[in-house]
């Protein structure tokens, strides 16, 4: 490997090559996808092991031809958290059983009807924005992660943060051979040194903790209204699965939502959230990061993906393992997620510029416009218990004024439509 070349999605890769791939996907993915079980009050190992599992289920699901992480889901924080808090987590589990169960339905109901209805309420001058929103919505956390936002800001934080970005920017332009398709996880090492020399780790939880434990697993209850709290998340979780099918296609450079087809991926997807809440542990999605790393590695490989599933699994019932990873400071991951963050918004501009999208139209330039302000503003529209914003919002306020302007070019009222 003198020079970069693309890893595809079907690609035998060697051991030598796989184990450092797979940890490196296994580092993008762990930060963010252990909070969730921290914020809901459970042992996050059940959730290691679930994220495993269920992402060994979507490459089965997807014949192997979808490369994408599952990892813990933030989108069912709100209503889960009022669940938790009245009933139980067991009635949340239930509810992420239910959420799981009609997402299925849903997917069944695509691969009846299709995929065309998603270039009439989804064109690209609005699909563009919407996966721009993915990166762009994450940022901020990107920056709280390496404490850039705190009141007074720990200079050790920032040198920590510098060295792991610094690392990850010029390694993904300079590295050459093998460094080439793994700066994402010789920047998390350096920052790891970095952040040791600083001397803000603490590892006095990894040695208390014991060399094996299973996972803490639980089974649901269910409750009518916990069900019903919870059940609308369905509306966000299938906006954000299409947008991030969407931004992995534009990296692969194929329409995985023909082939294998969002029917697939969509019930593989909540086949492990239903999975997730029949043994205890969160709903399940596909990442973020783990979509950035692929587009600055260029390695697709489902088998990597597959091999960092198998590691999670493995650190799930490792507890001294599972805490030395836990032991990776804010700054580094905030580096990290810094430019991952930023790679998946420079897909979604990838979509308006692949499309050749003539902003000369009224309708493409204020649907663009539309959409960046509405995830962007912070405006916020509830239901019930439900929260639409971000990305989520600018997608379904993108989806409705596209089928407008649909319909209105079928009654020939518009002054720009295609004869």
């Amino acid at each position: 490997m003198g020079n970069r070349s693309i890893i595809q999605v079907e690609d035998r890769v060697p051991f030598k090559l796989l184990v450092p791939l797979s940890i490196q996907h296994m580092f993008a993915m762990f930060g963010a996808s252990v909070l969730v079980p921290f914020i809901f009050g459970i042992n996050p190992a059940i959730v290691l092991f679930m994220n495993g599992i269920g992402t060994l289920i979507f490459i089965a699901v997807t014949k192997g031809q979808a490369p994408a992480y599952l990892g813990s889901s933030f989108a069912f924080l709100a209503p889960a958290g009022i669940v938790i808090s009245e009933m139980g987590y067991e009635y949340a589990l239930g509810g992420f059983v239910a959420v799981g169960f009609c997402g299925c339905a849903l997917s069944c109901i695509i691969y009846k009807c299709g995929t065309d209805w998603i270039d009439i309420v989804l064109p690209p001058a609005a699909m563009g924005p919407v996966v721009a929103l993915i990166g762009l919505e994450l940022s901020g956390s990107a920056a709280s992660n390496a404490g850039l936002l705190d009141e007074t800001i720990d200079m050790k934080n920032v040198i920590v943060f510098a060295v792991t970005l610094g690392t990850a920017v010029f390694g993904n332009i300079l590295f050459r051979g093998f460094l080439s398709v793994i700066p994402i996880l010789v920047a998390v090492i350096a920052g790891y040194i970095a952040a040791l020399c600083c001397g803000i780790l603490d590892f006095s939880q990894v040695a208390s903790a014991s060399w094996f434990a299973l996972p803490n697993f639980q089974t649901p209850k269910f409750d009518v209204g916990a069900i019903v709290m919870i059940l609308p998340v369905l509306l966000v979780i299938a906006s954000e699965h299409i947008g991030h099918q969407v931004v992995t296609s534009k990296i692969v450079g194929r329409d995985l939502l023909k082939k294998p087809g969002l029917h697939r991926s969509l019930f593989g997807d909540n086949f492990s959230t239903m999975l997730s809440g029949m043994i205890g542990s969160v709903p399940t999605t596909t990442y973020g990061e783990n979509i950035g790393v692929m587009a600055v590695t260029k390695v697709y490989s489902v088998r990597v993906i597959g091999g960092a599933a198998v590691l999670s699994i493995i650190c799930s019932f490792v507890g001294k393992l599972s805490m030395l990873i836990q032991t990776i400071p804010g700054p580094v991951i905030g580096g990290i997620s810094f430019l991952l963050y930023g790679m998946i918004g420079a897909s979604g501009i990838r979509i308006l510029v692949d499309a050749g999208v003539d902003y000369g139209r009224s309708r493409n330039l204020t649907l663009t416009s539309i959409v960046f302000v509405a995830g962007l503003s912070g405006i916020a529209v509830s239901f019930g218990d439900i929260q639409l914003t971000g990305m989520v919002l600018a997608c379904v306020v993108g989806m409705i004024l596209s089928l407008i302007f649909y319909i209105l070019d079928k009654l020939k009222l518009t002054n720009d439509r295609d004869e």
